[in-house]
């Protein structure tokens, strides 16, 4: 099977960039939220260039659902490229405690020299940024204890910026999730889509389940033999790894033939919901 070929780059986020470099004189640093399944893949690499000259805190998101193992290594991946970098779980709020502090040691020159010159009163402002469906809004609502920005479990919700209050002390900046105009590694939009972070209307739903099977029985094979009772043929193409699947399942229509379709959605839906354990879909180069 061909690799897939994912692209989507809808107009607004070209407005949500430039209203985020036009914001950027407006805070003291930069808070970019990842994905802890795809630290790489759900890494904007616009960023870089948009926020020169900030500091920086990286934050792995839906920690809950990655490998652990894998986890300890990313964060010293980016640690190492002198960011700070906290990993949690925003649905459950567990990590999410550690960002306030971490906030203030990044930023703790800045206020001795605020205190220096008795700016005392004075709060921190942090821009939370992040692709889409990476759980941005959900984190900042668990910072902020409330419902303060909108979030759904779908690419696109936040559009417009808006300033969040955490105490007297602190402010986030929410931002539109945006995407780069082209994946130049066909993973990145194949690992993308997997997680939701690209609307399901513009993927192939069969292509894109087979080739996740195939990924996942060269990293996980315990956990394809746990829930699918598939064992994980490294020869096999995907389209025969997906139809092995449904038949285990019993997932078949009129004739016989595997329903492909429901043991794509069934696959990428369970693996959203954790059933197949705690797992990280790419690991970092050293």
């Amino acid at each position: 099977m061909d690799q897939l070929n994912i692209q989507w780059y809808p107009g607004h986020m070209t407005k949500a960039r430039r209203m985020m470099e036009e914001s950027l004189h407006q805070v003291d640093a930069l808070c970019e939220i990842l994905d802890a399944r795809i630290p790489n893949a759900s890494r904007n690499p616009e960023i870089d260039s948009l926020a020169a000259g900030k500091p920086r805190l990286i934050v792995l998101n839906r920690s809950d659902l990655a490998d652990p193992a894998l986890t300890k290594r990313w964060k010293q991946y980016y640690e190492a490229q002198s960011f700070a970098v906290l990993d949690c779980d925003a649905r459950s709020g567990k990590g999410c405690g550690a960002f306030a502090p971490a906030v203030r040691r990044l930023l703790s020159e800045r206020l001795e020299q605020w205190q220096e010159k008795g700016q005392t009163g004075r709060k921190l402002r942090v821009m939370v940024a992040g692709i889409p469906n990476v759980g941005k809004s959900t984190f900042i609502n668990r910072i902020a204890g409330r419902k303060a920005a909108a979030a759904g479990d779908r690419p696109g919700v936040t559009r417009g910026k808006q300033w969040i209050a955490v105490d007297n002390t602190l402010e986030l900046l929410d931002t539109p999730g945006i995407l780069w105009p082209k994946f130049e590694d066909p993973a990145v939009g194949e690992l993308l889509a997997v997680t939701n972070a690209i609307k399901a209307e513009v993927v192939d739903r069969e292509a894109l389940g087979a080739r996740f099977l195939q990924r996942l029985c060269a990293l996980y094979p315990d956990a394809v033999r746990e829930r699918y009772k598939l064992e994980p043929d490294p020869s096999a193409a995907p389209w025969e790894l997906l139809e092995r699947a449904a038949r285990k399942r019993g997932f078949l229509i009129s004739g016989g033939e595997a329903d492909l379709e429901r043991m794509a959605n069934t696959l990428l839906t369970e693996y959203h919901g954790g059933k197949l354990g705690r797992l990280t879909l790419e690991a970092p180069k050293l």
